[in-house]
């Protein structure tokens, strides 16, 4: 906040063969009548030709009805439910094809605890995280920092170190000009600067002493070798900031790393349009709205008048 140098089909009916057995003849009172004995052969072979041609029929209908079973896609639907009926077993199921999978967003860590109390003032020494991780950002000069949390806080230094350093890796942060880079050390190791979560009341004294400016037991702000974190804005975020405190930490962290990149205070640059990451959004969003990254999601910086 204050700095050193103020910075997505009908089955076919059975065909039944129709047997017209031709009508007894009237016998002519002319001729003789034959005997009935020799007719009887004849009716004979016309009755088992008749059954044959019923057989066979039946047997066709039978073969068609069969064969339509086992044509590979010839499902029907079912007159109940217009549910298709399942394949053969004779038919190779055609495979469906695996959907590629969706690329997962890097993991954001777990932002520490927002219920915890925030004493006025606290004990002035403070415990250094011992997390570490690699460089992010195509500087070829990554600043390294470490983060330190006020003794008797109920925060876990490396937990507050990893949720800072998620922050300062986001696509939308510093790392998106190729100048930047960072990385996070732990206790111990060679660093340029330090980040410090304080009481309230601690964070007076140490802006005090690095800058000469009265925070008030509400700011943050940039000193020789770092940053001084507020508690308070740590832990409540900010009315002004309708967002999650997540969010509210990045402003918080790329508002003061900002000023450490010699980012200078910047305000509202028309109604509507995204707050400046340097621009003091806790005293006021003067008609912008509220924004936690220094570049927008088409990669554009976000910045407004001198302030």
């Amino acid at each position: 906040m204050h700095s050193v140098r103020q910075r997505q089909s009908a089955p076919p009916a059975d065909s039944t063969a129709a047997v017209h057995r031709g009508g007894r003849r009237r016998r002519s009172s002319h001729r003789r009548a034959r005997p009935r004995r020799r007719a009887r052969p004849r009716r004979r072979g016309r009755g088992l030709l008749t059954g044959v041609l019923v057989a066979v029929g039946l047997l066709g209908t039978a073969a068609y009805l069969l064969g339509a079973a086992h044509v590979p896609g010839g499902d029907r639907s079912d007159a109940s439910s217009g549910a298709a009926h399942p394949r053969s077993t004779d038919a190779t199921p055609t495979p469906t094809p695996t959907a590629a999978p969706t690329p997962m967003p890097p993991p954001i860590p777990a932002p520490s605890r927002t219920e915890i109390d925030v004493p006025p003032t606290g004990s002035g020494t403070f415990v250094t995280a011992t997390a570490a991780g690699a460089a992010v950002g195509s500087g070829s000069h990554p600043l390294r920092y470490v983060v330190q949390v006020e003794t008797g806080l109920d925060i876990s230094p490396s937990q507050a170190a990893n949720e800072i350093a998620g922050i300062l890796a986001a696509p939308r942060g510093w790392t998106h000009d190729p100048a930047n880079a960072f990385q996070l050390v732990g206790a111990g190791a060679a660093h340029d600067l330090t980040v410090k979560i304080a009481t309230p009341g601690t964070a007076d004294s140490l802006c005090w002493a690095g800058i000469r400016q009265d925070t008030g037991g509400e700011f943050n702000c940039e000193v020789p070798g770092g940053v001084v974190v507020n508690l308070k804005r740590w832990v409540t975020g900010s009315p002004t900031f309708d967002g999650p405190i997540h969010d509210y930490r990045a402003l918080i962290v790329n508002h003061e790393m900002g000023h450490y990149l010699h980012h200078s205070h910047a305000g509202c640059a028309g109604t509507g349009q995204a707050a400046p990451v340097m621009m003091q959004q806790i005293k006021g969003l003067h008609g912008c709205v509220a924004n936690a990254w220094p570049y927008d999601k088409n990669g554009d910086f976000v910045t407004g008048p001198p302030a």
